[in-house]
């Protein structure tokens, strides 16, 4: 458990109390499940017991079969659930980020001697064909390090205040990041000496400030006023399960707190990484080289949901192997209690396939009880839970056909053996009196 949830639970044996919690939970659990039987046992008249009548009974709804399906019903809806959430995590994974995770890493830049070394780190880099494109940036692709509500723009309603995110770069991130430009250029200080206070915005953003023709558009955000000189696709810097916030990428006049790299993918990454690292303790000898891969990064955007879903499949595992003991022994008390009955039916004809079927009717019958109570109350839990999340799927009817198919076939494999083993038994013994 500590593994899958990387928690380090701990159980202190040195402690008194966490003796005497565990010695009382023995005892509870042990008089809850001792006392409906000893109940029961001490109800029974001596003589109708002599008779051999403690194992008749004849109720429509017994203690038994109302755990049997409680614990079906749970087994149940914890499997839908685990569907859902795998179904959720995997259409989140599967949106498009808007940028190119692979070869892409980010090094933090924890001193000044990056910032005043980085044009010759760029250089060797791409010289030494370690990487095909290298840019300053304000913050890790993955990560939203600034927002505001204080921009403005010609056109705007003065009653609107959004939030929008704020990005920088110093140029170059088009290329680097693998965004895609939808209209005019990227930023390039070289070349344009103006683009100091140039920038560009995402599509949420365009929708957002109703701009006809971007391109040259100015946006005011204290102290300092921008001019628009390109527009990219939205891409995905927050929750995959939540949508893209209007963004500004402002120019190299901002502050820059990583170096972007996008590695050569001609080469391994382990020769790539190898070059990175020879070039960083070159010209930053002072500070161990770390690095981190935005693939990795964004992957951790579905930690949550994905151990969510770990642990909803392992308690549905467990609880299905409870109830499978729980159906495995009402099952051979079953075919015990309604022997005579099984070799009268043989002597009249009965085939095998016939008693298997009658015996196991009746625990089917108690699945498909708890799968009518464990769909609605699933249904419940995972349309709530879908509310957290602005980009979510459908539920869908097959996933309640799907879990309530498995949960049927697992009650016949496990009360197949008692039915077949009682319907195989020999007639003569059966109805042999005692």
């Amino acid at each position: 458990f500590n593994f899958i949830t990387e928690k380090q639970l701990e159980i202190h044996y040195d402690n008194v109390y966490s003796w005497l919690y565990s010695i009382a939970f023995i005892l509870l659990t042990g008089i809850l499940a001792g006392s409906y039987p000893a109940f029961v046992l001490s109800a029974f008249k001596p003589v109708a017991v002599l008779k051999g009548a403690l194992n008749k009974t004849k109720a429509m709804i017994t203690p038994r079969k109302l755990l049997v399906v409680a614990q079906f019903s749970i087994a149940i809806a914890l499997i839908i659930c685990t569907i859902i959430i795998t179904q959720q995590v995997k259409y989140a994974q599967d949106r498009k980020t808007g940028y190119d995770r692979d070869h892409l890493v980010h090094i933090f830049i924890y001193d000044d001697g990056l910032r005043k070394n980085f044009g010759v780190i760029k250089n060797d880099l791409l010289n030494s064909g370690t990487a095909t494109s290298v840019t300053l940036a304000q913050a890790p692709l993955t990560e939203n390090w600034s927002s505001g509500n204080s921009l403005n723009w010609q056109g705007q309603d003065p009653n609107t205040k959004i939030q929008v995110n704020r990005y920088s770069e110093e140029g170059n991130l088009v290329k680097t990041a693998g965004m895609q430009l939808l209209t005019g250029r990227d930023i390039d200080i070289q070349k344009y000496s103006s683009d100091s206070t140039a920038c560009l915005i995402n599509e949420s953003a365009l929708r957002m400030m109703k701009f006809r023709n971007p391109v040259g558009q100015s946006i005011y955000d204290p102290p300092t006023s921008w001019h628009v000189i390109g527009v990219v696709k939205d891409y995905i810097q927050e929750s995959p399960y939540q949508p893209i916030r209007p963004m500004i990428i402002k120019g190299p006049k901002e502050w820059m707190g990583v170096i972007l790299v996008r590695l050569n993918g001609h080469r391994s990454t382990a020769e790539t990484i190898a070059g990175m690292e020879k070039t960083f303790k070159q010209y930053n000898p002072a500070y161990p080289f770390e690095y981190t891969f935005t693939d990795v990064e964004y992957a951790k955007k579905f930690a949550f949901e994905q151990l969510v879903g770990k642990l909803a499949a392992l308690f549905a595992g467990l609880t299905i192997f409870i109830s499978c003991l729980g159906l495995f022994g009402l099952a051979a008390y079953t075919a015990q209690n309604r022997i005579k009955e099984i070799g009268v039916r043989k002597v009249l004809g009965a085939s095998v396939t016939n008693i298997t079927l009658l015996l196991s009717l009746d625990f089917v019958k108690l699945v498909a009880l708890a799968i009518l109570i464990a769909s609605p109350v699933a249904l419940w839990a995972m349309t709530n839970w879908l509310r957290d999340y602005s980009y979510r799927i459908q539920i869908q009817w097959w996933v309640f056909a799907l879990s309530g198919i498995l949960s049927i076939a697992i009650a016949l494999l496990t009360v197949g053996y008692e039915s077949v083993k009682a319907a195989l038994s020999n007639p003569v013994k059966s109805l042999r009196t005692e």
